[in-house]
């Protein structure tokens, strides 16, 4: 029997599985995914969103602690727990040292991504490179792996756990923590969540899924149906608007769309429907997703001319072209007329200053109903693009509720051996919206809790003397 067991593969996993590790625990670590497909959606993330009163290496100028609660009390719309919230703030200002320690490297952002130079910190090599660092990691300190091991149900006895199964076998601990994602990959589960529109269409029929297809949501449902408390509505997630070209898998990073700032977006009857220049665009691509998903059709368009080129990260897939306004509607499948007519109208009303992406400038519009109010200028420069959206799934907010113990809680009374971390419990920090990075923040602190807290549970079952030596 091992000490902890953890179940899922991510970030959040791994930073549990170490922790424990470290605390003198033995750890097994199962991953649903074979080998190649390992890490969940850690594998795609660029950053981690950190606090620091003072420049710090990658990061710029200073991030302090209430700005960044500021942030996400914003994009949550106050659906938060600020204990849980400023837990998880204070301990992205302190990870970074422990990460390189464990073999992730930073670096400073590029070029597209300076809004976030100041409050987030760039893994070199991506989420991929830190996910295998990881796993480099707790193999040299002795933590067993398993792939292609998805557990389908645990055995509790009241509120502790006892063992998980895979299929027939039975895997005994003395804790256990869970990391295994949402259920972003479930099409049945994102159906009944989002249920039917008005329109008479099932939404979710036409979601991509960012990330990992192996997040199915059988343990959160498990936990749930076993009486643990939940948090969080089911139909709210991140959700980004990206490439309707995209794979319905793991497209990632590259297949968002972000020039949306820069010009307008219009859904399928060629209408726009929300103001693109809102906030700065690490603050707000998380809700294009959700906007989109709510248009006919679950598409929308993102338009803009020759002057946006080379002030947006480009994505994996060229946009569609055209000389003329006409064209690139009839490209896009959009009527002509009416494209023609909303593009005329949003040129009319705006009132351009000194336009600078960098800033909430004074570019703006005037009399037109949704409003843009920063970044607006004429699109009137050829060659016109356009860019297909539809709404990518990266992680559902629907999880287990948690105090800053990372304990799983049975009518409101904490586990004393079973913890969870990562996408299964951030819905008690992101009730709705997301801001760039916190996903790993969130991630990182309680997966770093949660692997002490189990260690120490098991501690307590078992005396220190029988704990296995650290490799």
């Amino acid at each position: 029997m091992v000490d902890v067991l953890v179940i899922g593969g991510g970030n959040a996993a791994l930073c549990a599985a170490l922790m424990a590790r470290e605390a003198g625990a033995s750890v097994l670590l199962l991953e649903a995914a074979p080998r190649e497909w390992r890490g969940g959606n850690s594998q795609h993330t660029r950053n981690l969103r950190c606090m620091h009163d003072a420049p710090q290496d990658v990061l710029v100028d200073a991030y302090p602690e209430e700005e960044y609660w500021q942030d996400l009390l914003k994009v949550t719309g106050g659906l938060t727990n600020e204990h849980l919230a400023r837990l998880v703030i204070r301990e992205s200002s302190t990870c970074r040292d422990w990460m390189r320690r464990h073999g992730v490297n930073f670096q400073p952002p590029l070029s597209g991504a300076l809004h976030v130079a100041r409050t987030n910190a760039f893994f070199m090599g991506g989420g991929k490179a830190l996910v295998n660092a990881y796993y480099r990691s707790a193999e040299a300190l002795g933590v067993q792996v398993r792939y292609n091991a998805p557990v389908d149900s645990l055995e509790l006895d009241g509120g502790r756990f006892v063992a998980a199964r895979i299929g027939g076998e039975r895997i005994e601990a003395r804790a256990c923590v869970l990391a295994a994602g949402g259920f972003e990959s479930n099409r049945e589960w994102l159906r009944e969540a989002w249920g039917q529109n008005e329109r008479g269409e099932w939404p979710a029929d036409n979601f991509l899924i960012r990330g990992t297809r192996f997040n199915m949501g059988v343990l959160l449902k498990f936990m749930l149906d076993a009486g643990a408390d939940g948090i969080g509505d089911p139909s709210q997630s991140h959700c980004v608007a990206i490439d309707a070209r995209a794979p319905l898998y793991d497209g990632g990073i590259c297949t968002r769309i972000d020039c949306v700032s820069l010009g307008v977006v219009v859904n399928r009857d060629a209408e726009r429907f929300y103001d693109e220049g809102e906030d700065f665009w690490p603050k707000r691509y998380a809700i294009w997703g959700r906007l989109t998903a709510m248009q006919p059709g679950q598409i929308a368009y993102s338009i803009i001319d020759a002057k946006a080129i080379g002030r947006f990260m480009p994505p994996v897939f060229p946009g569609v072209t055209a000389d003329t306004l006409p064209e690139l509607a009839e490209k896009l499948g959009l009527d002509p007329a009416t494209f023609e007519q909303t593009v005329r109208q949003y040129n009319a009303s705006c009132r351009v200053g000194k336009f600078d992406h960098t800033a909430l400038d004074d570019c703006h519009t005037e009399g037109l109903t949704p409003a843009k109010t920063h970044w607006a200028r004429p699109i009137d420069t050829a060659p016109f693009y356009g860019y297909a959206l539809r709404p990518g799934i990266t992680f559902t907010y629907l999880g287990l509720k948690v105090d800053d113990t990372a304990a799983v809680r049975f009518n409101d009374v904490p586990s004393d051996n079973l913890f969870v971390a990562g996408e299964m419990m951030a819905g008690n920090v992101l009730g709705k919206g997301y801001t760039a990075g916190v996903g790993m923040s969130i991630g990182t602190a309680f997966g770093r809790i949660a692997g002490t807290r189990a260690a120490a549970a098991a501690r307590r079952q078992h005396s220190a003397g029988a704990f296995h030596e650290a490799a």
